[in-house]
């Protein structure tokens, strides 16, 4: 029985059987020879590697094309991917697959902005950014706006968690002071006005509270940590992390797709080493939830309508008098 790439990659990744299907020894080897060989002498290594990698991932590209979004095209992400594949060169080709089959499962590109092909050892790892985050967050139809900033040493800004909204926080970038002047950052914020003018619980997070969530939850940054490397976004990007870990906080306070939810866990999984495809949407569940969320709107549309209006009723002078019955008909 013919198997697909998704059912395949899973197994390689797990180190269980493989199932019928396409030969698995280019994903389950500790090399990645099949997927980025080495480059030819005189050509620039960066772009024969990147040539080389495509040319290996072309027999996937209806692979790709069947997992990701309709709103992204395989092409634009295929382009994305091509500039990754120098950067994992190292890794395992299954971890490789894996980690770019999620990525397109969540819509999201490997471009650095939205989401990161990372190397970890032999081990390559979808990362999203905050701005991933933020992409899932508009998709899911249900924000109007996300805003997310840093409040630096000489901001104004106010932020009192019992005052009513909007009078609970306020943030002024001191935008006229050069750079150097603005001080360092000591705040994260986030927070999402939603569908019908709510505004959500603004979060706010210190540096200390990132640190204190890194040291605690972190996996990726313990390992680099222990190695000595220190090469994890929480070491290279630290004010994107801080912003991510604010807006997956604010993320429990709204009303979000469950694609939200699944993206948190996949990363999860990947900061803990552990599979990240199966916290990844599949079509026909994204499918079923994106017409279960317009029959929702619908539903609500339906009752934001105005009533009908009803005619007035003409009120009598009086009660009728019953009418008189005539007599001589009443004698027949």
């Amino acid at each position: 029985m013919e198997t697909s790439l998704l059912d395949r990659v899973k197994t390689a990744g797990s180190n269980g059987p493989a199932p019928v299907g396409l030969p698995l020894e280019d994903v389950q080897h500790n090399h990645c020879a099949d997927v980025l060989p080495e480059t030819a002498a005189g050509h620039d290594e960066h772009e024969a590697l990147k040539d080389a990698g495509m040319e290996a991932l072309r027999r996937y590209e209806d692979e790709f094309a069947d997992v990701l979004p309709r709103h992204v095209p395989p092409r634009k992400f295929l382009a994305a991917v091509r500039n990754v594949l120098p950067d994992v060169r190292d890794c395992t080709p299954a971890s490789v697959l894996q980690s770019l089959l999620t990525c397109a499962r969540f819509g999201l590109l490997p471009d650095g902005h939205q989401a990161v092909i990372k190397a970890e050892g032999k081990r390559a790892v979808f990362i999203p950014t905050y701005h991933g985050y933020i992409d899932l967050f508009y998709r899911s139809g249900r924000v109007d706006s996300v805003v997310v900033g840093l409040i630096h040493e000489n901001d104004v800004w106010h932020y009192e968690p019992s005052a009513p909204v909007p009078d609970d926080f306020m943030h002024r970038p001191a935008v006229h002071l050069p750079k150097a002047q603005r001080g360092p950052a000591i705040l994260a914020y986030a927070f999402c006005r939603t569908k019908g003018g709510g505004r959500s619980h603004v979060i706010v997070l210190s540096r200390e509270d990132a640190e204190e969530i890194r040291d605690e939850y972190s996996q990726a940054y313990q390992r680099a940590e222990k190695s000595g490397k220190r090469n994890s976004f929480w070491h290279t990007r630290f004010l994107d992390m801080w912003l991510k870990t604010a807006v997956r906080r604010m993320a429990k306070y709204v009303p979000l797709s469950t694609e939200v939810r699944m993206l948190a866990e996949s990363d999860d999984a990947g900061d803990e080493g552990t599979s990240q495809i199966l916290h990844a949407p599949d079509p026909e569940s994204a499918a079923l939830e994106a017409e279960a969320g317009q029959a929702a709107k619908a539903a609500e549309a339906s009752q934001d309508q105005p009533p009908v209006p009803r005619l007035p009723v003409k009120k009598g002078r009086g009660k009728a008098k019953p009418r008189r019955r005539n007599r001589d008909r009443n004698r027949r």
